[in-house]
């Protein structure tokens, strides 16, 4: 019996991340959207590029949570991007309430699948779908870390004019402006980065990084897709084949890095169970600092869900 992906949202995201794993072809996929019409014309054009590529994976698009029966791993990509005179908080709970109902949907049709979660703010909604599911917690992840390394390594490779492959480096934090890049980590080939560039080269690109995501939203006046799409698949290659990968992924912390009862981006061991491990290693204090500034940005999201939109503890 074929593995069966369902991925909530057929918007940018959410239709990109369906292209992706569709044309890897280690599962099925069902595509939900609330607009009718769209997720069903999405699939169907997806699936008739299936002899092109090729690829055996049937596609199916709904308005509705029945297909998505028996799921291994859900998508929820769905939820409102920030639009001008929007605060924070406002969007925190229009996303929070989106969230909600597609978590209790999926739910009523898959007993135990692991849930990757995309919709921002991505921390915060992260531990609504664990609070809302019941799941354990290594059943519950958040696509961001990977996003994050994904964009600091482009960055290095375009100031050193190196292959991405040879580049390594780790984004630790939640997914927005208190994420913690770690450029003492970063190498290229093994070799440091901050023996190859210069001390104000170096910090220009953790800005970069940090900003990267409203850089984009600048130009396209709308949020990134493709590669956030690109992360999500590499998590699900993960999982789907038990690669056991070590990767920076939103998770739930419970006393790892002295931090407790938050979401939060760490190195995780990924695969057939979600995340088998959470991996702690040595930070300095400058680098604790800032990883716990990040959580408590992450926390009041979290209370401004609990004290209006009445998420229970």
């Amino acid at each position: 019996m074929r593995r069966k992906i369902s991925v909530i949202g057929a918007g940018n995201v959410g239709a990109t991340c369906a292209q992706r794993l569709a044309e890897r072809g280690y599962a099925d996929v069902v595509l939900v959207d609330i607009v009718p019409g769209v997720p069903q014309g999405k699939a169907l054009d997806m699936l008739q590029s299936g002899p092109l590529l090729p690829s055996d994976a049937r596609l199916v698009g709904s308005n509705s949570y029945g297909e998505t029966g028996g799921s291994d791993l859900v998508i929820v990509t769905a939820g409102a991007p920030r639009r001008p005179g929007m605060s924070r908080d406002d969007l925190v709970l229009t996303n929070m309430e989106i969230v909600r109902g597609a978590v209790q949907e999926i739910m009523k049709y898959s007993p135990s699948p692991i849930l990757i979660l995309v919709t921002n703010p991505l921390d915060a909604m992260a531990y609504l779908a664990l609070k809302i599911s019941g799941l354990p917690r290594g059943r519950v992840v958040g696509m961001s870390g990977i996003l994050d390394t994904a964009r600091f390594r482009t960055f290095l490779a375009q100031e050193l004019g190196v292959s991405v492959e040879d580049v390594q480096a780790l984004v630790l934090g939640g997914h927005g402006d208190t994420m913690v890049p770690l450029p003492r980590l970063a190498t290229v080939g093994g070799i440091p980065v901050a023996q190859l560039l210069p001390p104000e080269k170096l910090a220009r690109t953790v800005e970069r990084t940090v900003k990267a995501g409203a850089e984009i939203v600048d130009l396209l006046k709308t949020s990134a897709y493709y590669a956030p799409a690109a992360a999500v698949l590499q998590m699900a290659e993960a999982i789907l084949l038990d690669k056991k990968r070590l990767l920076p992924c939103s998770a739930y912390l419970d006393g790892e890095y002295g931090i407790r009862d938050v979401f939060l981006g760490v190195p995780v061991k990924l695969g057939r169970d979600g995340i088998e491990q959470i991996v702690e290693i040595e930070l300095t204090p400058q680098e604790k600092s800032a990883l716990e500034r990040s959580a408590e940005g992450v926390r009041e999201l979290v209370e401004v869900m609990v004290k209006r939109g009445g998420l229970p503890r």
